[in-house]
């Protein structure tokens, strides 16, 4: 599928410092890899090199014991992915109860509605000469020069009239989902609004939402790029939400102080963590 969203997303990985945890408690995971290299013992993973063998670290497992959990193996290193619960010590994870059969996990939907109010009608180009693929392309340069420009995204939820259509199907996505006439470009601006949907109809006649933007999309990478001294322990991804406006970190559990300090330094829901293990109980 030809990908048509104009979305500022950087996706980093990076590791730090761990942050020190006076107790232990007891925490959980539905779906994770769990991997022992010829390099080290049992560790999580949450991004995995798919390579033969794959590679990846992350924090230690504890208690771990191959011979009792289906596994595959190559070069040395043994792999699965499982549902394992256990005590974080802000480090490693100490199983208290035996692994199992990983479970499948719904990823969130991302949503990329637009805020605009449909109009009369509903949305549907005001000039087709100018509501084209390279209109498009064209009108995308011209926002990725403006300073002001705090996030672009399509709406495409056009796709969910259409009967039957699977977006996992190639197919379908080539034929409907590649429709310029049909979907809806948004683009956030901080500041003052005034001239700006006349300034993007210079370049675009399509389906247009021009909304305010509390932040510029370059600020929140700022905010991304220096995280790690903020957080105090390791991360394992972090990206950006142009639609929130926010950053968003994976970390291995979403300590609730570490979330506090971040709404007191950038304001609240600026960075939003995001944990692989959950809290049992």
């Amino acid at each position: 599928m030809r990908c048509l969203a104009l979305l500022g997303l950087v996706v980093l990985t990076a590791c730090g410092s761990t942050t020190a945890f006076s107790e232990p408690a007891t925490y959980a995971a539905g779906s994770v890899t769990v991997l022992e290299s010829p390099e080290h013992g049992p560790q999580l993973c949450d991004v995995v090199a798919q390579s033969l063998p794959p590679q990846c670290t992350g924090p230690d497992v504890v208690g771990w014991d191959w011979g009792k959990v289906e596994h595959e193996s190559a070069g040395g290193t043994k792999w699965g992915h499982y549902k394992v619960t256990g005590t974080w010590d802000g480090s490693r994870l100490t199983l208290t109860e035996a692994p199992g059969k990983a479970t499948e996990i719904k990823a969130e939907e991302r949503r990329f509605d637009s805020p605009c109010p449909a109009p009369v009608g509903g949305w549907r180009p005001v000039d087709p000469a100018k509501a084209t693929q390279a209109a498009l392309e064209k009108t995308q340069q011209r926002l990725q020069n403006e300073e002001a420009v705090g996030g672009v995204w399509l709406d495409q939820s056009y796709l969910k009239s259409i009967p039957g259509y699977d977006d996992s199907k190639r197919e379908w996505s080539e034929k409907y989902a590649n429709n310029p006439t049909r979907l809806v470009l948004n683009v956030k601006f901080t500041g003052d609004l005034a001239g700006r949907e006349a300034w993007v109809r210079e370049s675009w006649g399509g389906a247009l939402c021009v909304s305010q933007a509390r932040r510029g999309e370059e600020s929140l990478r700022q905010v991304q790029e220096g995280l790690g001294e903020d957080l105090g322990q390791a991360f394992v991804s972090s990206s950006v939400d142009v639609v929130k406006e926010q950053v968003v970190v994976g970390v291995w559990v979403a300590d609730e102080d570490v979330q506090e300090r971040l709404d007191d330094k950038y304001g609240a829901g600026v960075v939003r963590l995001d944990g692989v293990l959950e809290p049992v109980g």
